[in-house]
């Protein structure tokens, strides 16, 4: 028997700080941090009963060490779901905390769930790219067209910048005003709503080191944003190339972090009296050349919009994931996007990037933002590892 297409509905949102690598989360697991997202979204409902929830979606780029073992389900015990509310981890590089979201609401949306959890995990502190082996298949380097799945992303970042004419003082004045943006976020308390504080536990040796002190502090602001400035970002010298442009400063920052996100099917909704934040719209994926990996963004986003039935003057917040600064320009340049409904509160640069986290927290800036700022549609967006684009379309309700 054929089924309807049902809406899904964003009813809850949240992430924490994101911390920077080896920054205030060094020693905070990866699990405790998603863990603590999910019990957030399921206590912000106190209405629903969590033995209602279907299933529990989890992205992470790095899927080992402190967040292997199907992050997803672990992270979900340690929230205290009951055993009976399943899990899995998925890995679609930077886009996967997005993709969870996607996949959760499809299952409402095609009427086989009624309540679910995306969400999103990453910690670079404890899991460093890339991973504990890297073991790149050597016929990649045989094969036409592959040999940029074995390139850094620093190195796809440069080609980028070079076959889309990205100068070098572009891409600093770009990375400046991502930070001067955050920074006036924070102060003017843009991330209030979104952001679930943690509370983080040291273990700290005395003085006299005769005794352990423990100190427990609440984090509840970014730890990435920094004053910066012209002068002080074009006196970094280049990473990737030495003759290159891509510098420490015009790039993501590496980062710690998690986000989840509860959706609701429109009967569900109804039944518990929740105002939902925000409708799930569509979602795409689309790849391109591994080389040039972070242009992904200009095939996915006209696909996704393509799918809403939209067009790009629609959207009123858009999320692009600032994985480079040169990447982010010739996204917004080739396809016209207009910079000031590009990352308004600053991106990637100046807030960080924790890999398979960034998608949950990033829908959970944008369906906040559009709520607040009384605006219809929003997008989250970025580039992928390997090749691929991602593009997500959220409108508020």
């Amino acid at each position: 028997m054929s089924k309807q297409i049902q809406d899904a509905y964003i009813v809850a949102a949240f992430r924490t700080p994101v911390g920077r690598s080896r920054g205030m989360f060094r020693n905070t697991r990866p699990d405790d941090l998603l863990a603590h997202c999910i019990r957030g979204v399921v206590n912000s409902v106190p209405q629903l009963n969590p033995a209602e929830i279907e299933d529990v979606i989890g992205g992470c780029s790095l899927p080992e060490g402190e967040q292997g073992l199907n992050v997803a389900r672990t992270s979900a015990l340690l929230a205290g779901l009951p055993v009976d509310v399943p899990g899995f981890a998925l890995n679609r590089f930077c886009s996967s905390g997005v993709q969870a979201v996607a996949l959760a609401a499809d299952r409402i949306r095609l009427g086989d769930a009624e309540v679910m959890i995306g969400c999103g995990t990453e910690s670079m502190s404890l899991v460093p790219m890339p991973g504990g082996r890297l073991a790149v298949n050597p016929k990649v380097f045989e094969m036409p067209g592959l040999r940029g799945l074995a390139f850094g992303m620093g190195a796809t970042a440069e080609e980028v910048a070079k076959r889309w004419n990205i100068s070098r003082a572009d891409q600093d004045a770009f990375s400046v005003e991502s930070n001067r943006r955050a920074l006036e976020a924070i102060k003017t308390g843009e991330f209030k709503d979104e952001i679930l504080p943690y509370e983080i536990e040291e273990h700290l040796l005395s003085p006299d080191g005769q005794s352990v002190q423990v100190v427990r502090r609440l984090v509840d602001t970014d730890e990435g944003p920094r004053p910066s400035t012209l002068e002080s970002v074009g006196k970094l010298k280049t990473v990737f190339d030495a003759k290159g442009s891509v510098t420490a400063g015009n790039s993501s920052q590496m980062s710690d972090g998690a986000g989840a996100v509860l959706l609701m099917s429109e009967r569900k909704v109804k039944e518990l009296g929740v105002t939902p934040l925000a409708r799930f719209v569509c979602f795409a994926v689309t790849g391109c050349p591994p080389e040039i990996m972070g242009i992904g963004p200009i095939k996915a986003i006209p696909r996704a919009l393509e799918m809403a039935g939209l067009k790009k003057e629609d959207m009123d917040w858009i999320e692009l994931n600032e994985a480079f600064a040169s990447q982010s320009l010739a996204v917004i340049r080739e396809l016209g996007l207009d910079m000031a409904k590009v990352n308004p509160l600053g991106g990637a640069i100046a807030l960080g990037h924790p890999l398979g986290a960034t998608g949950a927290i990033r829908t959970a800036t944008v369906v906040h933002a559009l709520k607040r700022h009384n605006l219809r549609y929003g997008m989250v967006t970025m580039c992928m590892a390997s090749g691929m684009g991602a593009a997500g379309i959220f409108e508020r309700v």
